[in-house]
């Protein structure tokens, strides 16, 4: 018989704990109760915010660069390198976690910096980038990403027009002549949990745009300017899955720099060697801060349940907050979920005391596989 070996794919408790965190904090209750088991971390992320770190976790190298942020101010920002393989987070240079607290800009936040942070990666030699796109401040539609990598994006006076999707109702002419050379030799994946058309009734701005301060009369401006845009910059990728990640920055992507779809989940995975750990495992552990509906449309534990249960291998799922009943989980292959609302009931001590919370669950683990 195969000895127990738990490999621990998890991704964030999103303000509680990072996936590094909750790795750390699941290892530890394990082997509080089977100090013998062999327990492997290997955090995950799906392409939005945490993304870096779980690629920094996995061996890549930390880099940084100051770019432009979506306000327009300096911020410094993250991405991660090995060999010739960059990992690069729009959400470190253009996520919500740059605007002051209950300061939006839903019609002028600029992806700029994002097209900086790209740059960055071709500057340290980068030939393939994993682009992750999600927690953004921006409904741009990417326009201020592709300005920074040298595309043009002029009024009806050949003057610039202004930053943000609002100022693309302005839009008389793009010119890609100018974007750097060096991405027609990139092979640029664009990974994203969401497979949102651009407009529309589910695209970008009607979806997103009011976790960005979007009003109802702004979520109209950015849906008119973005199909608009779309008009002038080539409108067959405007409905492609992912065209509308992160404020439509998918389908900057997809549109003027040859990007190709693929969910986050499945690229991290690939990326971070998940394949070969899994098969040293006999029990896998993942999980995130909530377990709900959207986790079964392609956030992180879903994706690592789907791969473990095609190898034969029993999946349990950590979680702060469980709102699938069992035979939901079952469906996405996992045996079972242990929440930390089950030990402490109150959602702010829970997220509070979160750490040794998640020791206690993985405790409980351990006594119900490992024992």
């Amino acid at each position: 018989m195969k000895a127990a070996r738990v490999l621990v794919a998890a991704d964030k408790f999103k303000g509680s704990l990072t996936a590094v965190q909750v790795a750390e904090r699941v290892t530890a209750g394990l082997r509080s109760i089977a100090p013998e088991v062999a327990v492997e971390t290997l955090p995950v992320a799906d392409g939005g915010d945490g993304t870096v770190a779980a690629a920094v976790a996995a061996g890549f190298e930390r880099r940084e660069a100051r770019v432009t942020g979506p306000l327009g101010d300096p911020v410094t920002a993250a991405y991660a390198l090995r060999d010739t393989t960059a990992v690069v987070e729009m959400a470190e240079a253009s996520g919500l976690q740059h605007l002051p607290d209950g300061v939006f800009a839903p019609l002028t936040a600029t992806t700029y910096g994002s097209g900086e942070l790209l740059l960055a990666a071709l500057e340290a030699g980068a030939r393939t980038i994993v682009f992750g796109v999600g927690g953004s401040a921006t409904t741009d539609g990417g326009a201020g990403m592709l300005s920074a990598l040298g595309a043009r994006f002029l009024d009806a006076d050949g003057k610039p027009v202004g930053p943000g999707g609002g100022g693309l109702a302005a839009l008389a002419s793009a010119d890609l002549s100018g974007l750097d050379p060096r991405l027609t030799g990139v092979d640029l994946i664009l990974a994203s949990d969401v497979d949102n058309p651009l407009t529309g009734p589910k695209g970008a701005p009607e979806v997103y745009g009011r976790q960005k301060g979007a009003t109802e009369e702004d979520i109209a401006v950015l849906d008119a300017a973005l199909a608009h845009y779309a008009s002038v910059l080539g409108p067959d990728h405007a409905d492609l899955p992912g065209a509308g990640a992160a404020g439509g920055i998918g389908y900057g992507a997809l549109a003027a720099l040859g990007a190709r779809f693929r969910p986050g989940i499945e690229v991290m995975l690939d990326v971070l060697g998940f394949a070969p750990a899994l098969a040293r495992a006999t029990l896998v552990i993942t999980g995130e801060g909530s377990l709900d509906e959207q986790t079964l449309h392609g956030k992180a534990p879903a994706g690592v349940a789907a791969a473990a249960r095609a190898a034969g291998i029993e999946v349990v799922a950590v979680c702060g907050r469980l709102a699938l009943p069992p035979e939901a989980l079952g469906r996405a292959g996992i045996r079972r979920a242990y929440a930390l609302t089950e030990l402490e009931p109150d959602p702010a001590v829970c997220m509070a005391e979160a750490g040794p919370l998640l020791e206690r669950a993985a405790e409980s683990i351990a006594r119900d596989f490992l024992r």
